[in-house]
């Protein structure tokens, strides 16, 4: 009888290019294709290590200036709203959630171009057409849900693309109506991601990254009850001040090391790939 290994996902660097959150910096990524059977596995096990899906491949920042980029997840059980969050889940009390499969659609799409031309017509995606869109949305191998939330007179006002992880959900992407800032819509995507996660017994909603020194990451700051994923483990938000060191050029350690430090989900170390 012949006996065989699980073939290890294989690792690779993106070239640098200018970080979108600090000035002056430059970005690069670790990252490793999301595919086969046991790509839902892969995806739990990496995402509780920092890293974060965009379609069929899962990414860590891994800069060699600095490691300013900290994965964020709330810990629900930890979690008290804010009094101004307070407001804001009562201000949108009126919105109807409906959770699907991912699924594009053109409403889904003129929301969403409506949404970069007012928030980030310079970014990366701004160019992104109906097609591109939905393979963002529906070239996905793990269980992913659209969560779609819509005003009393059934207009979708918000989206969200949403991992369903097996210790939190994760919050893949989102954009909303831009004409709405009394809502405080990004605000409330999470809040009610809070509650999903309430719902069903899940202890964490996983955030993407919180930048010290950013101001498009700050607001996830807001939130009680976050962690960050700091030198391999995750740990309770401390003052934002603690972390700056996290931006100096020696924080980084060499990618060789990375790739070691990651744990697959059979419980073997990862290995750089070799060129």
């Amino acid at each position: 009888m012949r006996h065989t290994l699980p073939i290890a996902p294989q690792f690779y660097v993106t070239a640098p290019q200018p970080c979108p959150y600090l000035e002056g910096r430059m970005e690069r990524k670790l990252f490793t294709a999301l595919q086969g059977e046991g790509a839902q596995r892969l995806n739990d096990s990496l995402s509780k290590q920092g890293f974060r899906r965009s379609q069929n491949v899962l990414y860590r920042p891994s800069c060699a200036d600095c490691a300013a980029c900290l994965s964020a997840r709330i810990n629900v059980a930890d979690f008290t709203p804010s009094k101004s969050q307070r407001k804001t889940i009562k201000r949108n009390q009126s919105l109807t959630r409906r959770a699907s499969s991912p699924w594009a659609t053109e409403e889904q799409y003129d929301l969403f171009r409506r949404y970069l031309e007012h928030r980030h017509a310079q970014g990366g995606m701004a160019d992104m057409d109906t097609f591109e869109f939905a393979a963002m949305v529906e070239e996905t191998p793990i269980r992913t849900r659209v969560v779609e939330y819509s005003d009393e007179d059934g207009q979708l006002i918000a989206v969200c693309l949403t991992d369903i992880l097996d210790d939190g959900v994760s919050m893949v992407y989102s954009f909303y109506d831009p004409d709405l800032p009394r809502h405080s819509l990004g605000t409330y995507l999470i809040l009610d991601h809070i509650e999903i996660a309430r719902e069903n017994g899940i202890p964490h909603v996983y955030l993407g990254y919180w930048v010290p020194g950013s101001p498009k990451m700050g607001y996830k700051a807001g939130f009680s009850g976050l962690e960050v994923y700091v030198d391999g483990h995750w740990e309770k938000m401390r003052d934002s001040a603690d972390y700056e060191s996290k931006c100096h050029p020696l924080s980084n350690d060499p990618i060789a090391e990375q790739v070691a430090n990651i744990c697959l989900p059979d419980g073997r170390p990862a290995t750089p790939r070799r060129r």
